[in-house]
């Protein structure tokens, strides 16, 4: 059955519906080795310090009532750790995996390291099916369960993406990040991409989660027009920010703080948006990996962020949901 490209907005009459009339929301987490963010990318010399943190962090949503999503690249589905970790929490259904492919880690290494090959989908077809594949069939065989929802890293999705995903059984990518543009780093922009989940083929076989972004403030129903203009100007994103003119908010405890993802989550609402799409970095569960988790405080406010979150969504009436969920429940 032959599937979109994942690079192209959907057509209006693919927009999925969910009859039960419930606003979920999902918790992704892009599981994946430590590196540098602020220097170029390597094959090697990358850490999996953090791996042991992922423990705690199960063990926290497990509390909150919360099945985390756990995109696994090949650096975590190579880790014995990681595997202890999450096999029997998956195998329960308190945690789903899905594939996260970095393809500059991933076999096989045929291709350049570079900005643009950094992107999966700017591969040749064949390199990128097979690192692919390779990849899928790792982490069955690591955490004992089908990966049935894809990201790319870098949000890097190819032409010929979706194909790869069908042939592999994934039922679900969630990489379309709406409202962001990478392409002058060399990858896709999404700025015209729907936020609403979407089928990616008329058997409906194939659904898309984009990534939760929403503008708020005054000028909020022009950012699609406004915001690109403003790339290159972060001064001006600030100053129309702070004078409640235009925000952009994702969904995410990096760099958004709690009262900035209240407003992401209530335009979501008032949109009718019927998913909900939260996602992070596993470095982040320990100090000193990422930009956003510096120090134990820090660490701490990512904890709390999570908490006051998760209690701001069942106040409102979003509840928490699973890949196999989604697919449940999702009108065929």
């Amino acid at each position: 059955m032959a599937v979109r490209s994942l690079l192209d907005p959907p057509p209006p009459q693919a927009l999925a519906r969910f009859p039960d009339g419930k606003t979920r929301y999902l918790v992704t987490v892009d599981t994946e080795e430590e590196f540098d963010w602020d220097k170029p990318i390597k094959r090697d010399g990358y850490g999996l310090e953090h791996v042991s943190r992922l423990a705690q962090f199960q063990q926290f949503c497990e509390e909150m009532g919360v099945v985390p999503i756990y995109l696994v690249d090949w650096p975590i589905a190579t880790s014995a750790l990681a595997g202890e970790i999450l096999r029997d929490p998956v195998a329960a259904g308190r945690a789903e995996v899905g594939v996260q492919l970095h393809p500059w880690v991933n076999p096989p290494f045929s291709e350049e390291v570079s900005q643009t090959n950094s992107f999966a989908g700017n591969l040749p077809f064949a390199l990128e099916a097979e690192k692919f594949a390779r990849l899928r069939d790792r982490i069955e065989a690591q955490f004992g369960a089908a990966p049935l929802i894809y990201r790319a890293g870098r949000y890097g999705l190819g032409p010929r993406t979706a194909e790869i995903l069908q042939t592999n059984g994934i039922a679900i990518d969630t990489s379309v990040r709406a409202k962001f543009d990478y392409a002058a780093s060399g990858g896709p922009d999404y700025r015209l991409h729907p936020l609403a989940p979407y089928w990616l083929d008329d058997a409906h076989t194939m659904l898309e989660l984009p990534l939760t972004t929403t503008f708020w403030g005054l000028l909020r129903e022009l950012g699609d027009a406004i915001y690109p203009r403003l790339w290159r100007m972060p001064q001006a994103r600030g100053a129309l920010s702070r004078l409640g003119l235009l925000e952009r908010i994702p969904l995410t405890p990096e760099g958004v703080g709690v009262d900035e993802a209240i407003r992401g989550i209530d335009m979501a609402l008032d949109a009718g948006l019927p998913v909900l799409m939260f996602s992070f970095h596993s470095p982040s569960l320990a100090p000193g990996h990422t930009p956003y988790v510096r120090s134990a405080e820090d660490l701490a406010r990512l904890y709390d962020w999570w908490r006051r979150i998760f209690a701001y969504c069942e106040g409102r009436g979003v509840v928490s949901s699973s890949a196999a969920d989604v697919l449940a429940s999702v009108a065929r």
